[in-house]
């Protein structure tokens, strides 16, 4: 048997802020032509630009042996982010639990937070089916059903001074957690269906939800999770423009140029078939679901997304415009024409 979790704190969660947070989520696609290089200094220069536009935190996303996003370890990147800046949050959006063991995942955690005070934030997911289990070893049945031990094995490293584990997919005698942060960094699971939903809740975790769906579905997920004071994430497309039809005719000409060669990236691991997405559709979607438009436009959406969904902290795909200059234009523009009126119209 399993080591039994320690209890979840019955005090607010850590990093829980009644505030509305904006935070910027950072892809680290490679556009056509860019080499990977050209793409993470990018990735490094928007972060460092979205805490001097007034952003809350910084997301960063996951990925391997695709162009959709060049970064294989979001803990790494993050470090190096947390120490070029001084006021901002990072987190991962997220750390793939399937492809790596949770405790290693939960030492580099502990140790960002207590080397930037506090500023790091634990987003991890299941991940897919992908190659990626292949190439690290840990197969489909980590995938498939090895996800729940493997986050109950990384919170019990968060919150314990000792630990050892008898499970299915991890067994060890007891050893010391060191480093050991005293307030463990937030944790929030990427949720996707509702059975995973019903696991962050039964252990006291937010939601971080992916900007595939929209305002009404995000608020199913909070009423079937529970708790619709947790502080769940919502994950958004943001491209902010003089008007809404300059936006989008923007995304539709510059988006699909890096989606679409990024998604033949999601390989199977085994003969089930590959998804498809047809790229210039699916971002007339997302323009559809997300703060696209004016800066009044990109208001009323954030705006409308926080009434409709009671979600007070959201993170924006600030990039999807297709070069370094477009999007660090789009953060500044952000900082100055949309959050401060949005945080105005949420104000607590």
């Amino acid at each position: 048997m399993a080591r039994s979790l320690p209890e979840p704190s019955r005090r607010a969660t850590p990093g829980c802020d009644p505030r509305v947070r904006f935070g910027v989520f950072l892809l680290a696609a490679r556009y056509p032509g860019q080499d990977d290089a050209a793409a993470l200094a990018r990735t490094v220069e928007a972060a460092v630009a979205a805490e001097r536009a007034g952003f809350d935190d910084v997301w960063l996303a996951e990925h391997h042996f695709m162009s959709y996003g060049v970064v294989p370890s979001a803990v790494t990147l993050a470090g190096h982010l947390l120490g070029l800046t001084s006021r901002v949050h990072v987190g991962t959006a997220v750390s793939v639990l399937s492809t790596q063991h949770p405790v290693a995942l939960a030492e580099q955690a502990a140790l960002l937070s207590l080397v930037s005070g506090g500023r790091f934030r634990l987003g991890v997911g299941r991940g897919g089916p992908w190659r990626d289990l292949e190439v690290f070893g840990t197969g489909l049945p980590r995938y498939e059903e090895g996800f729940a031990e493997a986050l109950d094995l990384l919170l019990a490293w968060l919150r314990s001074e000792r630990v050892a584990w008898e499970g299915e997919h991890f067994r060890f005698r007891e050893v010391p957690v060191v480093p050991r942060a005293p307030e463990p960094p937030p944790v929030a699971v990427a949720c996707t269906s509702p059975a995973t939903e019903s696991m962050a809740a039964a252990r006291g975790l937010p939601m971080l939800l992916g900007m595939h769906v929209g305002d009404e579905e995000k608020a199913a997920a909070v009423a079937r999770h529970g708790d619709a004071d947790a502080p769940h994430v919502s994950t958004h497309l943001a491209q902010v423009a003089d008007t809404r039809a300059d936006a989008v005719d923007t995304l539709l000409r510059e988006m699909p140029r890096w989606l679409g060669p990024g998604l033949e990236g999601y390989v199977p691991v085994d003969d089930r078939p590959r998804p498809e997405r047809d790229a210039p559709a699916y971002t007339r979607h997302l323009c559809d679901l997300h703060p696209v438009g004016s800066p009044d436009d990109c208001v009323e959406a954030l705006v409308t997304t926080v009434e409709r969904t009671g979600i007070r902290h959201l993170i924006l795909l600030v990039e999807a415009a297709g070069s370094r200059e477009a999007t660090l234009a789009n953060i500044a523009r952000l900082g100055t024409d949309v959050l401060p009126k949005a945080r105005a119209a949420l104000s607590v």
